[in-house]
């Protein structure tokens, strides 16, 4: 931004548009977006809950799944709220560091699911492809470190990302296109050169996002290879344990490839797509995770019937 006497300052606070050309709508729009954030919210707490008091379930897989949830919670309430306070109360406003800190907390905790992710696919790996060294690799300190290294991890790779923003000097606009702070977003106002930035975002992705999502697509067709050479019946058990994690790593990946391609190609500043993309990316993964291992997991889906039930039943009169 400008000061009055024409030099260059640094920002104290953006704005925050919401819906680019929806601002009337946003109000009424907020209604189910509130609801499916307290749906991710309720469903990954159940998942974490089940898996705590449920013994049977103290295994590396479900021990994954339980950080997942737990990423899906903190990454959604890092943006819904404030999200909510624009669309019902105008509040567009926030504070320099206070968009800072919910970029890191967003970008990190990214980094974290990916690594778990990654996490979950070597734990199918290890299951199916070697059986009986499975107990002896994943052993729960092991997971538990797994767990700890993503968390590292994480803030490490956006550790530099407060810095790099800090030093930019913005003299065009505070006004910021999504619903919540975004590198991306923030770093087009800056009225100085910003390819050390662009730099750290493309090096970022590919160590984190391109190196987890080789690793995966590896560790499949590893287990494909494996598969394949098993009895009918045996193969039918093997993608089932497998579907629900594939089905989270497409939750999570195509909505951040499509985010990350609209940014790289949509030059409108204004334009609606990459909000509805950030949206998505943020909200649609913590809906739909406790759903697909609920209804894909069998372990899952009885104790969720079992604790429904049990509800149910105790509040009979």
């Amino acid at each position: 931004m400008v000061d009055p006497s024409g030099n260059e300052s640094s920002a104290t606070y953006f704005i925050l548009i919401g819906l680019p050309g929806l601002e009337e709508a946003q109000f009424w729009l907020a209604f189910p977006l509130c609801s499916l954030y307290f749906i991710a919210v309720l469903g990954n707490l159940t998942i974490i809950y089940i898996v705590w008091t449920e013994h049977s379930l103290h295994e590396p897989m479900y021990i994954f799944l339980c950080m997942l949830s737990g990423l899906d919670v903190l990454i959604s309430t890092s943006s819904m709220p404030k999200m909510m306070a624009i669309f019902w109360f105008n509040s567009t406003t926030i504070q320099f560091d206070a968009c800072l800190l919910q970029m890191f907390a967003i970008h990190s905790l990214s980094g974290m699911e990916s690594t778990v992710l990654l996490a979950m696919a070597f734990d199918r790996y290890v299951a199916i492809c070697h059986p009986l060294r499975h107990a002896t690799v994943l052993t729960l300190p092991r997971v538990t470190k797994i767990g700890m290294a993503a968390v590292v991890r994480g803030i490490a790779l956006m550790a530099p990302l407060p810095f790099f923003i800090k030093h930019l000097p913005f003299c065009r606009s505070n006004i910021l296109s999504h619903s919540y702070c975004l590198h991306q977003d923030v770093m087009k106002l800056a009225c100085a050169d910003i390819r050390v930035n662009i730099i750290y975002g493309l090096i970022v992705i590919i160590s984190a996002i391109g190196l987890d999502s080789l690793l995966i697509s590896l560790s499949y067709l590893l287990i494909l290879k494996t598969v394949l050479g098993l009895t009918r019946e045996a193969q039918a058990k093997a993608f089932g344990t497998c579907v629900s994690h594939v089905c989270a790593v497409f939750i999570f990946y195509v909505p951040f490839i499509g985010l990350s391609m609209v940014h790289r190609f949509e030059k409108r500043h204004d334009s609606l797509l990459p909000v509805i993309m950030a949206n998505t990316y943020l909200l649609v993964p913590p809906v739909l995770n406790p759903i697909v291992y609920g209804v894909k997991t069998k372990e899952i889906r009885q104790r969720i019937l079992r604790l429904f039930h049990v509800t149910t039943h105790t509040s009979d009169p």
